[in-house]
């Protein structure tokens, strides 16, 4: 695999999203990632969130694209002696197990860097190796919740809410290959070996940083406001024909009010002190979201998208997900992409999100489960096809 990552090897021993989105990047972008799996199991959202049976779930192949799979039952002697094996020939071991699992495996830190005195170990925790809550296991939606983040997110005087968006996964994920890349970079300056940890309730509460200024100013917790997160007029206004989707996001700025005064056909109110400023328009919510409305309501999304964007006015069309996957500058940026396997056929997926000049990421489909095992056994170790079939037979690989 070419890109700027290339030559450098992943040792994955990740599953669900946290850890496989980090690893999905490092492969894109060309390292040469292996997806450490347990024999007949494997990950296991392959089979947890799958809607046909024998075909990995979608869930799974959003996470895993560009990777090699390698199956090997980490409970037996000779599967952990293959594993440091290949750790002696890779520069990053990631996991991503709940607290204590990789000591119950005897892969402790200290047994992959006397097995590699060059290795970067990255682990991925809910809430780390040390502090109060270091024993405490985590999903998304338990990083969202103690991060601080579904408490600021809802409508006034409801619950709160979840976030759809995977900041506590995902978002820890891209932590963890920030951290990683830094490792790399000093492990290559010093010849040592590096640690990294990445707790993914530190990943949240790094992600609600703006969300904590009006916190830092009064020493209140920050009140839900559902579509005016920085209080004032809400930032969200619904468009013809009125469907379950059929919104507009705009932000007032500048003098874009009067613009949005001139399409509403109010240019009475221009230089109204009730609307004129910005501290004004946060004194008047209702009247002036019914004025912006006024107008939205004549007009498509993508009308009023790109009428006010030719106007200078920041707005964007409230896209559902499948609109999102037909979304024309999504695809000519390649983050949307069609592609193919034997397999489970002709489906869709999301591509990489940086874009490195001079690196054309070529996206290939996800591994189906063990399908790399004999490949990466004789080719990184040597092991003879003879050698690959005894160890199946033992229910190592």
């Amino acid at each position: 695999m070419s890109g700027p990552l290339e030559g450098i090897r992943i040792v994955d021993l990740t599953q669900v999203q946290a850890g496989p989105s980090c690893t999905q990047l490092f492969a894109f972008l060309g390292a040469d990632v292996i997806k450490i799996e347990e024999p007949g199991v494997g990950d296991r959202t392959r089979r947890e969130m799958a809607i046909k049976d024998d075909v990995d779930s979608f869930y799974f192949i959003v996470f895993n694209a560009n990777k090699r799979s390698l199956t090997l039952n980490l409970k037996t002697e000779a599967g952990r002696a293959i594993l440091l094996k290949i750790v002696r020939k890779s520069d990053i071991v990631v996991e991503n197990y709940g607290p204590g699992q990789m000591e119950r495996f005897g892969l402790t830190y200290d047994t992959l860097k006397t097995a590699n005195p060059r290795i970067v170990y990255c682990e991925i925790k809910g809430f780390g190796s040390y502090g109060p809550n270091a024993h405490v296991k985590s999903f998304e939606h338990i990083a969202q919740a103690m991060g601080g983040a579904i408490s600021a997110q809802g409508e006034p005087g409801r619950q709160p809410t979840f976030v759809s968006a995977g900041i506590g996964d995902s978002g820890t994920g891209l932590h963890a290959a920030i951290g990683m890349l830094a490792a790399l970079r000093q492990r290559d300056a010093t010849g040592q070996p590096q640690r990294v940890e990445v707790s993914m309730q530190d990943g949240v509460v790094n992600l609600m940083r703006a969300r904590m200024i009006d916190t830092f100013n009064t020493g209140l917790p920050a009140e839900r406001k559902g579509n005016a997160p920085w209080g004032g007029p809400p930032l969200i206004h619904p468009c013809k024909p009125g469907g379950t989707d059929d919104y507009i996001a705009i932000v007032l700025a500048g003098d874009s009010w009067d613009t949005i005064l001139a399409l509403a056909d109010r240019a009475d109110l221009i230089g109204d002190p009730r609307y004129a400023t910005h501290e004004a328009r946060e004194e008047h919510p209702d009247e002036v979201a019914e004025i912006v409305r006024s107008w939205t309501r004549t007009v498509t999304k993508y009308e009023a998208m790109q009428t006010l964007t030719e106007l200078g006015i920041a707005a964007g069309a409230v896209q559902d997900l499948c609109e999102v996957l037909r979304d024309s500058h999504l695809k000519a940026r390649e983050m949307v992409l069609d592609i193919h396997d034997s397999a489970r056929g002709d489906y869709q997926v999301i591509g990489c999100p940086i874009k490195v000049e001079g690196n054309d990421v070529q996206v290939t489909p996800p591994p189906l489960l063990g399908e790399h095992s004999e490949e990466v056994l004789t080719t990184i170790l040597g092991m003879s096809s003879e050698e690959v079939s005894t160890h199946r037979e033992k229910g190592v690989v």
